[in-house]
């Protein structure tokens, strides 16, 4: 039987939408379950205020009266302004193992592409870079981080069939903290905050951070500029990221640094939800909040989510602040096992600091690009 492809319209269609992953990776103990709220309000113009900017599309795949495979398109037009080149992006793709769907699937958002007078479609990209990125290519057998993407080895499989190349990696990183590169870290964190004056900032609540926290958007809008698929953040997308992520935020895992009173860099870490996520399975209710909070207090392992540093403070060392007293804060709460949730494959000067723990480069996300 042929495949049908649905535009995603209804309210029922969303949850078709939402659902189909937890039908894919029922059972799969690598797979951290997102909220399904949260994937809803991704899909609702009225709740996602990045459709001010984008046009999007979404679809469902069907055959023999069952959703098979589902998919996303979106023309990004700040992002294309700012790259001066034509894309669409496919979002969201996940799907059984079957040609006849993913060729229905990526046909459907090469049509919506060229509708749009695009040149070039790539992705896996969201809206935004707060947006999950990127397809799993290595690191199947690996816990998927809540701020990373996890998918079946298949799924490189069909595009490489279709004839996707890379256009960038991303690559993440398992960090084991140890007494002597702490001492290390604390040693010269000291040398720079006397040379430069800088000062630390901690956090004690969730609303101290939250009246910084247009602030912090300032900062990754001015130090992300360069990379690719990012597009300035502007009040409303910062309302809407703040609602989604900060409620997860344990003040003790955010640090930041000032100088002349100024907010000059942050950097944010958490407790890893991944299993108390697959707990949750998509829910907060009736269990999933006991598990989150009991993972946002007690844990083991911590994700490293996100780092940003004002431009003409980068080459001072604030990064080097941040990230002893990230540690030192870790390891104060027991956490001696932290994960990065991805860096550019480029970023030789990253990941060149992280060489100095005892690390395994375990996963690889991969943007793949194709001429339409």
């Amino acid at each position: 039987m042929s495949v049908q492809i649905k535009e995603v319209v209804t309210k029922s269609d969303m949850k078709k939408f939402v659902n189909l992953q937890f039908e894919i990776y029922k059972g799969n103990k690598f797979w951290a379950p997102p909220m399904k709220s949260d994937e809803l309000h991704y899909l609702d113009p009225k709740a996602n205020p990045a459709f001010k900017f984008s046009d999007a599309k979404f679809y469902i795949a069907i055959k023999n009266e069952k959703v098979v495979g589902r998919i996303g398109a979106i023309v990004n037009h700040r992002y294309n302004e700012k790259s001066g080149k034509k894309y669409v992006r496919f979002t969201k793709p996940e799907f059984t193992n079957d040609t006849e769907v993913v060729d229905a699937l990526m046909n459907k958002v090469v049509e919506f592409g060229k509708e749009k007078g695009m040149e070039l479609v790539h992705g896996p990209l969201g809206f935004t870079n707060l947006d999950k990125q990127g397809l799993l290519v290595e690191g199947f057998k690996e816990l998927q981080s809540i701020a990373s993407v996890y998918h079946l080895p298949y799924y490189k499989d069909h595009f490489d069939r279709l004839g996707y190349e890379k256009e960038n990696d991303w690559l993440e990183f398992q960090l084991k903290l140890d007494d002597e590169v702490m001492k290390k870290a604390n040693r010269g964190s000291a040398m720079i905050q006397k040379r430069y004056g800088f000062e630390v900032m901690n956090f004690e609540t969730i609303a101290d951070m939250k009246k910084n926290a247009h602030t912090v958007f300032e900062i990754l809008n001015e130090a992300f500029d360069v990379l690719p698929y990012v597009v300035p953040f502007e009040k409303e997308l910062e309302q809407y990221y703040v609602d989604k992520y900060f409620s997860v935020l344990n003040p003790k895992f955010v640090k930041a640094v000032k100088k002349d009173g100024e907010l000059v860099g942050f950097m944010i870490s958490v407790p890893s939800m991944s299993k108390a996520m697959q707990k949750a399975n998509g829910s907060l209710f009736p269990f999933g909040i006991f598990a989150l909070l009991k993972a946002r207090k007690t844990n083991d392992l911590a994700d490293l989510f996100l780092t940003g540093v004002l431009k003409k403070h980068q080459k001072a060392g604030v990064a080097v602040i941040l990230f002893t007293e990230m540690q030192n804060a870790l390891h104060a709460n027991g956490i001696s096992t932290f994960e990065t949730t991805g860096v550019f494959e480029s970023n030789n000067e990253v990941i060149a600091n992280w060489k100095n723990y005892e690390h395994i480069q375990h996963k690889r996300r991969r943007c793949y690009v194709k001429n339409l």
